[in-house]
C-alpha cells in the first residue's frame, strides 16, 4: 500500500513521504540554523516542533548541524525516519496544525554539516577512459584502475551550500606552448554523487570491511567539483589536482538517507580482474544504483548532459574499504564522492573537458556553442529515482559563474 502524507506535492515531487532528506536551514526573522525534514514544498522544522519526539531523537533535532545525529548509530538514523514518517502520513492529518512548516522558497539553506575531510574518487570507467583518450591516448587508463578505487584528498574549507556563486579562479597554465597566469579560460564542472559517513568509526589503524561499510553510510547528495582544466593540466604531474579543484565544491543543500534509496539499488557492475579480497563484496551488498542525474545550463534552456549513477564501477562500499585499508580514520561528517559519473554516449559525459575533447570539439546548442563556461552562465544538477507513483530525489545542486577577482 503506497505511503501518503496531509502535506500535498506531486508525483513529480522530489520530496514525497517515501524521501524525507534532512538540510539545515535558518529563516529570515530567526538566523538560527536548525534542521528540517523537506515534504513536498515544505520544510518540517524538527528544532521547533516540539513533543513529538522521544529521547535520543529530540536531544538531536535540537542541534545547529547533523553532526550529531551522523555520529550516532545505523539504528539511530532507522528510528529517526521511522518516527518522522508516522508524524507526517495522512492518518496523522491533525498534525499540520501542531508542527512548524516552511515554504522551502523563503528559506535560506546552509551546509548540513561542518565537513572535516573530503575525498573524491575517480569511479567510473567511462569517464576515466574518455579522459585518458584525450590525455594519454597511448595509454588511456593507468595499470592500476580496475585494481582499487583511485582517489584523492580534497579540500574541504571549500566546499560550498548549493546557490553559493563560484568566483572563477586563476592560476598558471599554458596557452599556445607558452606559460600564462591569469583566470582559468577552461572552467567546467563535474557531475558526481557524494556519500556523508557516520555512526561510530573506525579508530586510527583499525580498517572497515565492505560486510560492515553500509552501517557507516548516513546519506547522499549531488555535488559539483567544479574544474579549472587548464590549470589542471599545468600542475596534475605528478602529484594531481591542486588549485584547479580547491576553489569550489558545491553539493545539494539536502541528504537523502540511504533507506530512502533502497528500493532503488541495483547490481553492481561486473568487475575484470576480480579485485583484491579486501574488495570483494557479493551480491548481498549491492551498492549501484539507479539513480537519473542531468545536468542543465541557464536554467532549462540547455541540458548538456544525461546519465545515470549505475554507470559506477566502484561501489561505496569498496571506496570505504580502500580508504580504511591502510588504518585511515574516517569521522562523522566526512565528505566521500564518486568522481564523474559519465556514461558511453556523448549525451552521457559528466564534465565538458570530456564532451569537448578536452576543447577541440564545439557542443552544439541552440543558437549557441559551448567550449568551457562563460561569467554569467549557471550550472545546475539534478537528480531522482523514479519510483511508482513517486520519486526519490536530491533537488538542485547550483552555482552561477562570476567574474575572476583582479
Amino acid at each position: 500500500m503506497p505511503l501518503k502524507s496531509y502535506v500535498p506535492y506531486t508525483q513529480e515531487s522530489h520530496f514525497p513521504i517515501e524521501n524525507l532528506p534532512y538540510g539545515v536551514f535558518s529563516t529570515q526573522d530567526d538566523p538560527t540554523h536548525r534542521i528540517g525534514v523537506a515534504i513536498g514544498n515544505k520544510i518540517l522544522d524538527l528544532k521547533n516542533t516540539t513533543n513529538v519526539f522521544n529521547h535520543p531523537l529530540y536531544e538531536l533535532f535540537q542541534q545547529s548541524s547533523l553532526h550529531s545525529l551522523m555520529a550516532s548509530s545505523k539504528s539511530t538514523w532507522t528510528q529517526a525516519r521511522k518516527s518522522i514518517q508516522s508524524y507526517l502520513s495522512i492518518e496523522k492529518a491533525d498534525n499540520f496544525n501542531k508542527g512548524v512548516f516552511w515554504n522551502q522558497n523563503e528559506v535560506n539553506m546552509h551546509l548540513p554539516v561542518s565537513i572535516s575531510n573530503y575525498t573524491d574518487f575517480f569511479s567510473c570507467y567511462h569517464h576515466a577512459y574518455n579522459c585518458g583518450t584525450i590525455m594519454t591516448p597511448q595509454k588511456p587508463l593507468a595499470d592500476n584502475w580496475k585494481h582499487m578505487p583511485i582517489g584523492y584528498n580534497g579540500r574541504s574549507s571549500s566546499v560550498i551550500i548549493s546557490g553559493t556563486p563560484i568566483t572563477r579562479p586563476k592560476g598558471q597554465y599554458l596557452k599556445n606552448g607558452k606559460l600564462h597566469f591569469g583566470p582559468t579560460e577552461m572552467l567546467d564542472y563535474e557531475l558526481e554523487m557524494a556519500f556523508f559517513v557516520g555512526g561510530t568509526l573506525n579508530s586510527l589503524s583499525e580498517s572497515i570491511p565492505t560486510s560492515r561499510a553500509s552501517d557507516y553510510i548516513f546519506g547522499m547528495v549531488m555535488l559539483n567539483d567544479w574544474s579549472a582544466r587548464d590549470i589542471q593540466l599545468r600542475e596534475s604531474i605528478p602529484l594531481g589536482p591542486f588549485l584547479s579543484k580547491s576553489f569550489a565544491t558545491s553539493i545539494s543543500p539536502w541528504v537523502v538517507t540511504m533507506e530512502a534509496l533502497e528500493d532503488f539499488k541495483v547490481d553492481n557492475l561486473k568487475q575484470e580482474p576480480m579485485p583484491m579480497k579486501y574488495l570483494q563484496h557479493d551480491n548481498k551488498y549491492n551498492f549501484n544504483i539507479n539513480l537519473n542525474a542531468s545536468v542543465c545550463l541557464n536554467g532549462s534552456m540547455h541540458r548538456i548532459c544525461d546519465t545515470n549513477y549505475n554507470n559506477l564501477y566502484w561501489t561505496p562500499l569498496q571506496q570505504i574499504a580502500h580508504h580504511t585499508i591502510n588504518g585511515c580514520n574516517l569521522q562523522p561528517g566526512d565528505l566521500l564522492s564518486s568522481g564523474t559519473i559519465s556514461g558511453p554516449n556523448d549525451k552521457e559525459c559528466g564534465c565538458l573537458f570530456e564532451r569537448t575533447r578536452g576543447g577541440q570539439r564545439v557542443i552544439n546548442l541552440e543558437n549557441d556553442e559551448l567550449l568551457f563556461f562563460n561569467d554569467g552562465d549557471e550550472v545546475i544538477l539534478s537528480g531522482y529515482c523514479q519510483g511508482d507513483g513517486y520519486r526519490i530525489g536530491f533537488g538542485t545542486c547550483s552555482g552561477k559563474i562570476l567574474p575572476a577577482k583582479l
